[in-house]
């Protein structure tokens, strides 16, 4: 073994018994409240690979979309063949800037958010994706307050994802896991539309 690959592995193996030792720290277990927000994309994408992740260990997981409507996507049409794992359901009625219409807007976030509290209080659901809630609370449709409470009756082990642009502070505060996407670059901008397998 030559100088560069000892010195290599001696610094991995003190690298290994730091890493160790802060992993065998960890002692909690506990339902996360997980919030992805930010201006770039793939919050939803990377919630939904969480929901991918939970149904690989075979457990239960429930999906309510706060404000996009009915269309069809990927991630929903793959999902559907694990309905026996899956609880689904779309209470959008579209975009904001696409309905114009605010009390309508907020009669469909109110009825999201009580199918919400349904899901909120079964024990057999491992994770719960709340796609796009934070849209509602920055426009508030819903009261911050209200969801934070309906959030901490859940089951202790349950996992809740949230995903949205402009995340409320209260909402951050709250949160186990916050991660914030950054726009560094956009198709979009470039005039590339939205496609198959990527924005849907």
């Amino acid at each position: 073994m030559d100088d560069a690959e000892a010195h290599h592995r001696a610094k991995m193996q003190k690298r290994k018994a730091v890493q160790d030792a802060e992993v065998a720290d960890k002692k909690i277990e506990k339902g996360l409240l997980i919030v992805h927000t930010g201006a770039g994309k793939g919050k939803s994408t990377a919630a939904f690979g969480l929901l991918l992740r939970m149904l690989g260990h075979n457990r239960k997981v429930g999906v309510v979309q706060f404000i996009k409507g009915a269309w069809s996507t990927g991630e929903r049409s793959v999902l559907e063949r694990f309905s026996d794992l899956v609880t689904w359901h779309t209470m959008g009625e579209g975009f904001t800037w696409e309905t114009q219409d605010r009390a309508r807007d907020i009669a469909a976030c109110r009825r999201a958010w009580d199918k919400t509290l349904d899901l909120l209080h079964r024990d057999d659901i491992a994770l719960l994706l709340l796609d796009e809630l934070n849209i509602a609370l920055r426009y508030e449709y819903l009261s911050v307050e209200e969801v934070l409470a309906g959030l901490a009756a859940r089951p202790p082990g349950m996992h809740v994802v949230i995903t949205g642009r402009n995340a409320r502070p209260a909402l951050i505060e709250a949160a186990d896991l916050v991660t914030e996407m950054v726009a560094t670059k956009h198709h979009f901008a470039a005039g590339v539309k939205a496609q198959p397998g990527i924005e849907f």
